[in-house]
């Protein structure tokens, strides 16, 4: 444990470009899925965060991404006219629009999701329960900034 706390550049660059295949890896497998609705990695990070959080807010998801109102309405545009999100008014304020997943982005996300699945459980499972923890705590810190 103690090497850890003198991490040299080259480790940290190594680590940054496991995380960058790891990311690539597990968001090419549904690729196949993506391409029979012409979808990108925009709409699937939309998906994910919208599945995970029903009910979000356009104002909640663009803060989420961290991407404009603009180029976060060509990707909903995209996914409300192929059925898979719904736009509901909030019941408390009109002028805001939750997002929800229907029936059909349901089905297409659990294709995507079973794409993605077989690939981080089978790197789970042949991880010891510690590692998978720690894994999990550093990629929490990651996210936070921390």
């Amino acid at each position: 444990m103690k090497d850890l706390l003198y991490l040299k550049d080259e480790q940290i660059k190594d680590f940054i470009q496991l995380l960058f295949y790891a990311y690539r890896e597990t968001f090419s497998d549904p690729k196949e899925v993506l391409s029979k609705k012409f979808f990108g990695p925009a709409h699937l990070r939309s998906l994910n965060l919208i599945e995970r959080h029903p009910g979000i807010s356009l104002s909640e998801l663009m803060f989420k991404l961290k991407v404009t109102k603009q180029s976060l309405n060509r990707v909903l545009r995209d996914l409300i006219k192929s059925k898979m999100v719904k736009q509901v008014k909030d019941e408390n304020d009109t002028r805001k629009k939750n997002l929800y997943l229907n029936k059909e982005g349901k089905v297409f996300f659990d294709a995507v999701y079973n794409s993605q699945k077989k690939r981080i459980f089978n790197a789970l499972k042949n991880s010891n329960s510690d590692s998978v923890i720690k894994f999990k705590e550093v990629l929490k810190k990651i996210v936070d900034g921390k």
